[in-house]
């Protein structure tokens, strides 16, 4: 039931707090918040051994394929890993087709917390932070929250 609650009721920050980011991607790809003004950006912490993680891939992939030249898009940024290529290995096998960050500590205080895995961070068109949740995240949480009405 929990994976079930709506992103928008769970710890939802003050739609003034931003935080840029600069980072590259293991293609060599520069993924700046900057870049995705007037779009949704959901920057995901994960890691290779973290069931709820793995459990909720598919989920994020289908944003990103459906939303990310329109909508939204999901950058994965992997945590707690021994071997980058054991990421970019298991991001090939899932068929990830979002951006991955090899991550650490500098990496993840560009963004914020991350107290647990997975963790999520959503940005909304203007560049704000305005979601974030720790657990894993479900397709329909999202979309619910990025296609609400804004409240006049």
């Amino acid at each position: 039931m929990f994976k079930r609650i709506l992103f928008a009721l769970l710890l939802t920050l003050a739609s003034s707090t931003s935080m840029a980011f600069n980072f590259t991607d293991t293609q060599g790809h520069q993924q700046n918040l900057a870049d995705y003004r007037g779009k949704w950006v959901l920057v995901n912490f994960w890691a290779t051994w973290c069931p709820p993680c793995r459990a909720e891939i598919p989920d994020l992939i289908a944003l990103h394929n459906q939303y990310h030249s329109t909508k939204l898009v999901v950058i994965g940024v992997a945590m707690d890993y021994d071997n980058p290529t054991q990421v970019t290995q298991f991001a090939r096998e899932m068929q990830i087709t979002y951006p991955i960050v090899l991550g650490n500590s500098k990496i993840s205080q560009q963004v914020g917390d991350v107290q647990g895995l997975p963790t999520s961070y959503l940005y909304n068109p203007q560049g704000k932070i305005v979601a974030y949740q720790v657990g894993a995240l479900t397709r329909t949480a999202v979309e619910s929250y990025i296609n609400k009405k804004p409240t006049q």
